[in-house]
C-alpha cells in the first residue's frame, strides 16, 4: 500500500508512521533524508540537489520527485512505502501525480491546534543530558530539574509558543489544501488524534482497512 501521512506539527505522524512500518514491513520514506544520500551518493539527481543547494537555493519539485522516483523503485518499497515530507503543496502533488507515482490512500490525522500548542509547549529538554520530559504527561519528579542527571530543564525553540503558532500557521496556509485535493481525488482518509496514542493507533489502523 502506498500511503502518504498528512496532519500539522505535533499532530503524532511520526508515531504513527513508525506503527504503520511495523505492521506493513514498508518503509517510511523521508524527503530529507534521501535528499541527503542522494547528494552522498553522488547519483545524477543528487548532483542535480547539489548544485542548487551550494547556491542556497530550493530544490526544484522535478528533481525531488526524481529523486524519489529513484528511492521507490529500490526492492524494499515492491509491497508499499509512506511518503513523509512530500508533498507538501498542491502544485507538488499534482507533479507527483504526473510522474506515475500511484498513491492508494492519504491518511489526514487530526489535531486541535490549542490541543497541540499544549502539547509542544509542555515538553521540556535537559540541558546538560538531552533527557525529555513534558509537564503533564511525563513531569520530572522536582521542577525544572533533570531526574537523571539534576541538570537544569529548557524549553527548545521549536517548543516554543510563537514558534508553534508559527509553524501551525505555515501548515495551514500551505498543506491545508492537499487535504481538498486527495478528497477530491477519493483518497483521504481523516483520523481524528486521541489524548492517547494507542487510541490514535488504534482508528489509524482502521482506517487503512476502511473501504474508500
Amino acid at each position: 500500500m502506498n500511503l502518504i501521512l498528512l496532519g500539522a506539527p505535533g499532530a503524532g505522524k511520526g508515531t504513527q508512521a513508525e506503527n504503520i512500518c511495523d505492521r506493513l514491513s514498508i518503509p517510511t520514506i523521508s524527503t530529507g533524508n534521501i535528499l541527503r544520500e542522494a547528494v552522498k551518493e553522488g547519483t545524477e539527481m543528487g548532483k542535480a540537489a547539489k548544485s542548487y543547494m551550494d547556491e542556497g537555493k530550493l530544490v526544484p519539485d522535478e528533481v525531488v520527485i526524481g529523486i524519489i522516483r529513484d528511492r521507490l523503485a529500490q526492492e524494499d518499497c515492491k509491497n508499499g512505502f509512506i511518503l513523509d515530507g512530500f508533498p507538501r503543496t498542491v502544485a507538488q502533488a499534482q507533479a507527483l501525480d504526473d510522474s506515475g507515482v500511484v498513491i492508494d490512500r492519504v491518511i489526514d490525522i487530526e489535531v486541535p491546534d490549542e490541543r497541540i500548542e499544549r502539547r509542544m509547549g509542555g515538553r521540556r529538554v535537559c540541558a546538560d543530558c538531552g533527557a525529555s520530559y513534558h509537564v503533564e504527561y511525563k513531569p520530572s519528579k522536582v521542577q525544572d530539574v533533570c531526574d537523571k542527571c539534576g541538570g537544569p530543564l529548557v524549553i527548545r525553540k521549536d517548543d516554543k509558543p510563537e514558534t508553534v503558532r508559527d509553524r501551525l500557521s505555515v501548515y495551514h496556509a500551505q498543506t491545508e489544501p492537499l487535504i481538498d485535493y486527495y478528497r477530491s481525488k477519493g483518497k483521504l482518509v481523516v483520523v481524528e488524534g486521541q489524548e492517547e496514542v494507542k487510541d490514535t493507533t488504534a482508528l489509524t489502523f482502521a482506517a487503512l482497512e476502511k473501504p474508500l
